[in-house]
């Protein structure tokens, strides 16, 4: 069945007219087709989503089922964000620092005692999953202690008393143990709970209505829905109170998660320093890059810097996306946790909303040399070679045999149905290697390439085999 959006709404700062400009009706439609496809596809009820362009929300809006016995898709709605609530508790360590009560590479056992090598594990560690700390939930379902109440020490007096998993900065490992610590170290050195440090220090400021997790359940909240292989859709029963905490335990809409990623982009809010400290991978006692800086992803994708990180609790998935040099974000929100919605979403809002990357120098020059081997390969087909397009051992190696032996086997297979590139130029002997897949004649055939590397491009290897 496909979905439609029930209800829509469009949230701006700025009049009408702007939003024509900046997101199209076009644009909008092509918006609502990915999210109703998605969801249909996948079975998951409902997700609510937000858009930044030109460092403004151009587009809040949900789609679906939010709750059993709802026909109203509510785009204010809060929904479980899960471990994008890490960020948030990173940034409260970050104010604290610029405050003069901590420093990150303070040890954590000078705030929270008990914890194996504490006096090893600094709070940056802990913030970017180098700490060693055991994680006390890797699995994508509620174990059976999740079914009771905990408090973080309950947590940390079972996972955080282990040996560690390895030295602390040695290795990546996530770790939702290490964001229970770093919230206690907050509240402890903020002499108040950490959700209530952040209303007063940053959701108020930007106008964001956020809620305890554990209190955004039942009447007038988002539903979570679960599902056993492709079995039935079924409401999902939440999670005990205590269990996400600070690695994971705000709600919020995504309009209101947008109002952060843009803060992030315009550097407000936070000093600029706080937000380049966030957003720099942390490197290893190897010197091997994490990839992740203080509660976010930090990478290059599609030749675009990105900002991101994503969400699962009980019933519930996430993912929020920040492309800074296109001051740009996309937010979804959804209220399942199988499946992969969320991600086709942001990935198919992103290509809609976003301008093409521009074209690398590499990429450019694969394009250019994938267009100069499909003219051999079809020269040679043909029995028709322009000989000036091989160096001095190709055209040796092209006996007339050969070029016979090329025009009489591919020459009877028709036109290449398919002709592909598998990764970029490389580097051997003085030449720029490729490689391509050919699809012809219901058989798939394999092209290896060199080719001269100083503007000339001459081929000096050209060969075809079959290929699985």
């Amino acid at each position: 069945m496909f979905l439609r959006p029930l209800f829509a709404v469009i949230a701006l700062a700025t009049p009408a007219p702007l939003l024509a400009q900046v997101l199209t009706a076009t644009e909008t439609a092509r918006i609502d087709k990915v999210v109703s496809a998605a969801l249909a596809d996948t079975g998951v009820p409902s997700a609510s989503i937000a858009v930044v362009r030109g460092g403004r929300v151009v587009l809040a809006r949900a789609y679906g089922k939010q709750a059993e016995g709802r026909t109203v898709a509510d785009p204010h709605q809060p929904y479980q964000i899960a471990s994008i609530s890490k960020q948030f508790t990173a940034a409260a360590l970050l104010l604290l620092e610029d405050d003069g009560k901590l420093r990150l590479d303070d040890p954590i056992g000078h705030y929270v005692p008990g914890i194996t090598d504490g006096d090893r594990i600094t709070i940056r560690q802990l913030l970017s999953h180098t700490a060693g700390l055991q994680d006390y939930w890797p699995q994508d379902y509620s174990f059976r202690a999740m079914a009771s109440p905990v408090t973080p020490q309950q947590i940390l007096d079972r996972w955080a008393r282990k040996p560690l998993d390895f030295a602390p900065g040695t290795q990546w490992q996530y770790s939702n143990t290490g964001y229970v610590v770093a919230g206690l170290i907050v509240e402890k050195v903020a002499g108040m709970p950490l959700l209530e440090f952040l209303q007063a220090r940053v959701f108020r400021p930007l106008g964001i209505r956020a809620v305890d997790q554990d209190k955004a359940v039942g009447a007038g909240f988002p539903q979570g829905y679960k599902r056993f292989a492709l079995g039935p859709v079924r409401v999902e029963t939440p999670a005990a109170s205590g269990w996400l905490y600070a690695a994971g335990e705000l709600s919020m809409s995504a309009e209101d998660l947008a109002r952060w990623d843009i803060a992030r982009l315009n550097r407000t809010l936070l000093p600029a320093d706080d937000w380049v400290a966030q957003e720099t991978p942390v490197t290893l006692t190897d010197g091997r890059s994490t990839s992740y800086g203080l509660g976010v992803i930090a990478r290059d994708r599609g030749g675009r810097r990105v900002i991101e990180h994503g969400g699962e609790a009980v019933g519930f998935l996430s993912q929020n996306i920040v492309y800074p040099d296109d001051k740009a974000a996309v937010v979804v929100l959804t209220n399942a946790w199988f499946a992969d919605a969320q991600s086709r979403i942001a990935a198919g809002i992103a290509d809609i909303v976003l301008p093409p990357p521009p074209a690398s120098a590499d990429a450019t020059e694969d394009a250019a040399a994938l267009t100069r081997a499909r003219i051999v390969f079809d020269q040679l087909r043909a029995n028709r070679l322009d000989r000036t397009l091989l160096t001095d051992n190709a055209n040796y190696y092209f006996t007339p045999v050969a070029l016979a032996d090329y025009a009489r086997s591919l020459g009877s297979l028709g036109e290449p149905g398919a002709f592909v590139a598998e990764g970029g130029g490389r580097l051997r002997g003085g030449f720029v290697g490729r490689a391509y897949r050919v699809t012809i004649g219901g058989r798939t055939l394999s092209l290896s390439t060199f080719a001269e590397p100083d503007g000339r491009h001459r081929f000096e290897q050209f060969l075809v085999s079959p290929a699985q």
